[in-house]
């Protein structure tokens, strides 16, 4: 992802909001695994 303009990064869509994230480098190495744009978004998946 290194060099890579804010515009052009992947998105997703959060399961729990529904509203749309885009990738951040904390996310690196387990993209494919995130589903959620927050921890808040997470603690309530199961609503």
């Amino acid at each position: 992802m290194r060099g890579v303009r804010k515009e052009h990064l992947p998105e997703k869509i959060c399961l729990a909001c529904g509203r749309p994230f885009t990738w951040r480098k904390k996310w690196e190495r387990d993209w494919e695994n995130v589903k959620f744009c927050s921890d808040a978004c997470r603690r309530r998946k199961s609503a």
